[in-house]
């Protein structure tokens, strides 16, 4: 299915109030294949969420429910994915970051996830 977007969630929850979680719900529910890694290691009905920098295959999207503090430490890693966009979920916009994306192939985003989900621009 080539209109399905494998996902990396970057702090993902299992926190029914956070919207990473919402996220995750929601893209498994348009059956998108969903990665997701944050600070605990747990489950969000059928995605594992890890703490590890894992070196995924075929990342489409990453999308950001990190404070730009704390997406820092993943910048090499998110390069390194080589994903086609990133999106900058609101709380999470980092012109550091999107800048680095654009010098390495990657479209920045800055939108939400759950209203590109909704509205069908995902």
């Amino acid at each position: 299915m080539s209109n399905k977007k494998k996902t990396l969630v970057l702090g993902a929850s299992d926190n029914p109030s956070r919207y990473s979680y919402l996220a995750i719900k929601k893209l498994r529910n348009n059956q998108h294949p969903v990665e997701a890694i944050g600070k605990f290691e747990t489950k969000v009905d059928d995605v594992n969420i890890i703490k590890e920098k894992t070196p995924f295959n075929d990342i489409d999207t990453v999308t950001l429910y990190l404070n730009p503090a704390h997406q820092r430490d993943y910048y090499d890693y998110i390069v390194s994915l080589h994903p086609k966009r990133i999106i900058f979920n609101p709380g999470a916009e980092n012109d550091e970051l999107a800048e680095l994306a654009k010098r390495n192939n990657i479209q920045p985003v800055e939108a939400c996830t759950l209203v590109m989900l909704s509205t069908g621009q995902y």
